[in-house]
């Protein structure tokens, strides 16, 4: 079974694979003031809970945008499970082409959702990650990563709505149900839901003209599947595509 982590600012999602089934994902809060001691119970009460014996696991990948946590992280899963864990980085195969201005700065999640979106539904591909920023990538029929646009996620800016205002309250994420809200709650809403689906129309709209590609859409990352709903365009919502990704890196680099 590998054992692969994807680390986000926010959350880290946890995933169990055996060949091409997924065992199990978990997320869990990213914390900067955890020890590798308190990730390490963790990930042993996790994998205690869902059934799976550290003993079974005989590989294990790390996606991290933290740079402060990967050490932590990595120490963890050599403590639960006797593994040495192969991080996403410069000097990692991936198979990916870079066509962009420093391809070591390139984020480990971009990589790995451009390696796992190629895989499963080809090129020339956008894909779109919704997590704490989102992120727009694509990827030309060549199967080159050409670069992206990275934007404040759906929740960043619904906080700063209501921090930066003195009347608008902190709303749930949900359908608005029309676009013209008649109170305020609903108008939020619809600004937040609309606004942000609108934003993701239009940059497909842009890419692909600025490409001259009529390129797939595939979107991942918590919120997807609260935005792309609203979407005019065609958009395949992979929740799997990460863990999907960090499987196909791990298998070149591991043979």
């Amino acid at each position: 079974m590998l054992l692969a982590f994807d680390m986000g600012n926010t959350h880290t999602e946890i995933g169990v694979l055996d060949g091409k089934k997924i065992v199990m994902t978990e997320r869990v809060a990213t914390d900067l003031g955890k020890t590798d001691t308190e990730y390490g119970v963790l990930l042993h009460t996790i994998l205690e809970i869902r059934g799976i014996s550290p003993s079974e696991i005989e590989g294990a990948i790390i996606s991290s945008v933290v740079p402060p946590l990967t050490g932590v992280l990595k120490r963890a899963v050599r403590m639960v499970t006797g593994r040495t864990a192969l991080v996403v980085g410069p000097g990692v195969k991936n198979g990916l082409k870079l066509k962009i201005d420093n391809p070591r700065a390139l984020g480990a999640d971009l990589v790995v959702d451009a390696v796992g979106a190629i895989a499963l539904y080809g090129a020339p591909v956008i894909i779109i990650d919704m997590g704490t920023a989102t992120t727009v990538c694509y990827v030309d029929e060549e199967k080159a990563f050409r670069g992206g646009l990275i934007i404040p996620g759906v929740n960043i800016s619904l906080n700063a709505l209501s921090s930066e205002t003195s009347q608008l309250p902190r709303i749930s994420l949900e359908d608005p149900g029309k676009i013209v809200g008649t109170n305020t709650i609903a108008s939020m809403k619809s600004g937040i839901v609309y606004g942000q689906a609108s934003m993701l129309d239009g940059l497909i709209d842009r890419i692909r003209e600025e490409m001259q590609s009529d390129a797939a859409v595939v979107a991942t990352g918590g919120l997807a599947g609260v935005i792309t709903p609203f979407c005019r365009h065609e958009i395949t919502r992979d929740s799997e595509l990460m863990l999907r990704g960090l499987q196909i890196i791990y298998a070149k680099n591991v043979s």
